[in-house]
Formats: C-alpha cells, structure tokens, sequence
C-alpha cells in the first residue's frame, strides 16, 4: 500500500523515524503537537483509565465511547472495529492502539490512530456525534487495474454510493457488498462511520471520502479513505468477513 496525501507528509515523514514497537502495525497516526508538559498527572491518569475501559467494554459491540475526568483534564475517547471483527480481534486491535499511544504520543492532549481493524481517537476536547474529516489519510493498492480506468472508476463510485446507503441506515452504520466486474472480477467493497454520528452525518462523511478517492486511487486495484469519522475501501479481492 502507498500513502499518499500532501497534506499530511510531513507527519508522515516524522513518524517514519520512530521504531518500530508493536506487532500489530499502524496504518497512520496523528498527535496533537502540544508540549508534553502541559499535561497534567491528573490527564494521564484519565487516559489510562479511558484506555482500560475501552479496552474491557467495545469488543464485546464493536464500538465504545467514554470521558473520564472534567474541567481541562477530562479525556474523551473513541474505538470502532471494522464491522465484521469479531470480539477477540477487536480487542487485539484496541490492545495494540493502546500500546502505540503510550509509544508514539506518549499522553499528548490528542490523538487518532488507524489499524487495518480498528480506529482509535481520544481528546480532551469532547467531539462525540461531529463530523471530522480534517485527519483524512489514504492508500492505495500499488497494482494498476487492467481495464479501462475511466470505466473501473465508476464502478467503484457506483459500489461506494450504494454502499453508503445501506450503512448510513444500518445500526451498524457499516456495508459490505461485491459487484461483477467484467466477466471474471469482482469488485468488493466496504463503507464504515463511527456509531456517534446520525445516519444524515454518516451519509454525508461517506459521500465525502467516496468524492476523494478518485484523487487517491484512481486507476489503482485498491483503494481506500479514512477520516475520524468514516472510512471506505475496495479491492479486486475479499478483504472482510461476510
């Protein structure tokens, strides 16, 4: 897979020197830049907190939201597992998020981390139920499509638009679905929100990401966009449990 997003390279070029110290490999990660001496005691021992009782309670749903503290120390936090894990590698993934934070943003104010199976997002600010899309990260497949890419394209749209649909009436605020790509291929596809948004705000983070990735993957065999919020991706290859 290859990164790609202007404006997120210098970050990524930073985290590129730091070792490498999980198993379980991030996708992309962002910390706020804050100095780490204006956090508090007190915040850090809100975030471990926050981070045990993610960690014990969203595997058994997929999803988990809590705030620990108050005032300026209060730590806000957020896990979404992709839709089709199940309840041990959900918590693997929440585990391995936990352990990156504690090495790669050890107790900034904020941060997002993305696993190919889990998202993680905390802040002391309280952002649950709003739209965030300012983190937006992409990759892509390093194979090029060997149809015409004008026409492989739409049909990713066309996957993506149907998909977004369902999600943003499902509970779940999850799709997966496939699609016949000439006579031999198909196309698989899967579209994700973060389960405090409204079915309207899901829709709308959804049509956003899916209007982006052309500029991410156009002509690619894969492809996928995240965000704080939502995440969508396709492959010529199944990549989820149905």
């Amino acid at each position: 897979m290859h990164h790609h997003n202007p404006r997120l390279f210098h970050s990524l070029a930073l985290l590129l020197l730091l070792p490498c110290v999980i198993s379980i490999d991030p996708l992309f990660s962002i910390c706020s830049s804050s100095d780490d001496c204006s956090v508090s005691q007190t915040f850090k021992h809100n975030l471990n907190k926050l981070m045990y009782t993610l960690a014990n309670r969203a595997p058994a749903i997929g999803f988990g939201l809590e705030s620990v503290g108050e005032g300026h120390n209060q730590v806000n936090g957020l896990v979404l597992c992709r839709g089709d894990l199940k309840n041990v590698a959900c918590s693997t993934c929440i585990r391995a998020a936990e352990a990156h934070v504690r090495k790669l943003c050890p107790f900034e104010k904020e941060a997002t981390i993305w696993f190919d199976g889990c998202l993680f997002r905390y802040s002391n600010n309280k952002f649950f139920g709003e739209l965030d899309n300012s983190k937006e990260f992409c990759m892509t497949n390093t194979l090029n499509v060997s149809v015409n890419s004008m026409a492989f394209n739409m049909k990713v749209t066309e996957l993506m638009h149907r998909l977004a649909l369902a999600a943003h009436l499902s509970p779940l605020l999850y799709a997966t679905g496939e699609m016949e790509i000439g006579e031999s291929e198909k196309l698989h596809g899967l579209v994700q929100c973060t389960r405090d948004l409204s079915g309207g705000d899901c829709k709308k983070c959804l049509e956003n990401a899916i209007s982006e990735l052309p500029s991410c993957s156009y002509g690619k065999q894969g492809g996928r966009l995240m965000d704080g919020s939502c995440n969508i991706r396709y492959e010529l290859y199944p990549f989820f449990d149905a």
